[in-house]
Parts: C-alpha cells; structure tokens; sequence
C-alpha cells in the first residue's frame, strides 16, 4: 500500500523505494509488460497499469507480479578445447581442470557447454535441454580426462543407454587413475556401497544404506613411500560399474584411501602430508586439487556399432606428482 512517504508519486519511484531487490530498469520491464496492477483506495477492483510515470495516490495498493527469472540461454563462448575425436556424430575432449561442464549457480559461463555451442554451433543434440545440449555425462570441475559428447539425437540416445548399462552387457569402459593415500591391503578389489546425498552436507555425497546402487573396480598399479619408509600413497586404476555422482572419490574415502588433494573427502589425512619429502608435498600443494584423472573411455560408435578406444595421458601436474612421490622412493 501507497503511504505516501516514498519521496516521489511516480508508480516506478514507489516501486522502486519499496522494492529495492529490483533494479529501475527491471521494475520498468514489469510495469511496460503488464505485470503491475493499482487498486484506488475506494475500488474493489485491479486496474492494470503500464506507465512508469503513471502518478499514485496515498492508500493506492500496488499488486505487482514477478515472474521467477528464466535461466539464460547458454552462448557459444570462444574457448580452447582438447578434441580427441569428432565426426558428425559425437565429440570427445580431454577436458582440463577448472572447467565445469555445464552452467549451474555460479557457473553461468566459462563452461564446456559454452564452448560446444561456439564449437559445433546448433548440431549438439537437443534431448539435454538448453542447458546441457549434448551433456551425457559429466567430469567434477577439477577431474581431468576424456568425455563424450552426443551431436544429435541418435548418438545422445545411444550414448545414454551405454553409460546407463556401463558395461554389464556391452563394451562401454570408463577408468580413471586415482592417486590415493595409503596403501591398500591387496592388488584389487571391488567397491560395492550404495551412494546418496550427505545427510548433512548437501553439496557432498555419502555412502548410505538405502542410496543408489554403485560399484567401483580398483587395481593397485603403484604404490610410493613416505620419509620414514613406509608406504605413503598409491595410484589405483578404477573402473566405474555405475555412475554415481563423486562416485570414486566417496568410495575411496570409505575404504579409507581418499584422493590426495581432495579437500571435500579427504580433509582429515592434510596431516599425511608431513610424512611425504619436500618435492611431494610441493607437488601436491601446486596440484589443488583431487588426483583424479578420467584416462580411458571404449564404447560402440552411436551409429555404425564400432568399437572405440581412447587413452589420455596423465596431465602435467599429476605426471609432475607421479614423479615426486617416485623420488621420495
């Protein structure tokens, strides 16, 4: 309601002074669309208003509607991509780290979707929705390595059934190198432990009885000593059965071997890294993030059924890791 000490008649100034959450030109787009309704002091009924300088009366009441604001539209955005393979059909990129796969709440931009867009202009496959076109599965931020992205609908939907199968009874393989902390008891095993989210921590995920199925495959491919001698850390190959969000970074953490520099699931072993030389703990000071690297993808081409194989190399600044915690050897 209109109380008259707002400073100016103006409906725009009114709303302004009392909705200070908008912005002027906001407030003008709403009024200019219909959005803002005044009911005189005597009415019983709504009048629409459309004129910002439209003058009101003490006792007015203002109904104002205000649409929740649609999520923008992603734009192709000029930035560099790693592409391993591309036809017309699907692309695959070894992505870095830092790049986050699609725009999210604080992710707007900068994101691989952005750089798709520019990339492959209006081919990406639409059954992903604006906002993930061609996205059949994703890499955390700051995991590095290979992913697939769908073209057109033909591949989205066959790339969709292979990472939903994962394997079981196809080709599809998805592994990852895992520098973890510690020394497992044994050369491989297998993680089978349902994931949820945090009960607690909602941006983090869980192991929890009733969650989600997951089951992670692990081979012990090194392991790296410590100061004092004794085993420090290992490099793990591990292959995914399911694709549960943080999958391998929460299966590890529950097997008590997180990821070395993860500080979402592995904050509490910071303390492990006094027990590596100076080399190894600058390498991992410099790396600033979980060692995890996604080096292998093989799955069935979306259209002719051929088997596809690819292996990225480990990055520079897990290589540069792998070889300070081999010095301390």
């Amino acid at each position: 309601m209109v109380e008259g000490d707002e400073g100016s008649a103006r409906l725009d100034r009114v709303l302004a002074a009392r909705l200070p959450d908008l912005s002027r030109s906001r407030l003008k787009a709403l009024i200019l669309a219909g959005a803002v309704s005044l009911k005189a002091t005597e009415s019983l009924t709504a009048t629409e208003v459309r004129d910002p300088a439209y003058h009101v009366t003490s006792g007015d009441t203002i109904i104002i509607d205000v649409p929740e604001a649609a999520p923008p539209e992603p734009k192709g955005e000029d930035i560099a991509l790693d592409i391993v393979f591309e036809d017309d059909d699907i692309i695959v990129i070894n992505k870095p780290k830092g790049l986050v796969v699609h725009p999210a709440a604080g992710h707007e931009t900068g994101t691989l979707v952005n750089a798709l867009i520019a990339h492959c202009g209006t081919s990406l496959s639409g059954i992903g929705g604006v906002r993930r076109p061609g996205i059949v599965h994703r890499l955390d931020k700051d995991t590095t390595g290979l992913m697939v992205v769908a073209k057109n609908d033909l591949a989205h939907a066959s790339l969709t059934a292979q990472f939903a199968d994962h394997g079981r009874t196809g080709p599809m393989r998805r592994g990852y190198m895992a520098f973890a902390w510690g020394l497992p008891g044994r050369h491989r095993g297998t993680i089978d432990a349902p994931i949820d989210r945090h009960p607690h921590a909602r941006e983090k995920m869980a192991v929890r009885q009733g969650g989600r199925e997951a089951v992670t495959h692990w081979e012990l491919l090194e392991s790296f000593t410590g100061r004092d001698g004794k085993p420090v850390a290992s490099l793990l190959a591990c292959e995914l059965e399911t694709g549960r969000t943080h999958q391998i970074r929460v299966h590890l953490a529950h097997i008590g071997h997180p990821l070395m520099g993860d500080a979402v699931y592995g904050p509490h072993f910071k303390t492990k890294a006094n027990q590596l030389g100076p080399e190894s703990q600058a390498a991992l000071t410099a790396l600033g993030r979980q060692a995890l690297h996604a080096y292998l993808l093989v799955l069935e081409h979306p259209r002719t059924g051929e088997l596809l194989h690819w292996e990225a190399a480990l990055p520079e600044d897990l290589l540069l890791l792998e070889s300070a915690l081999k010095a301390a050897l």
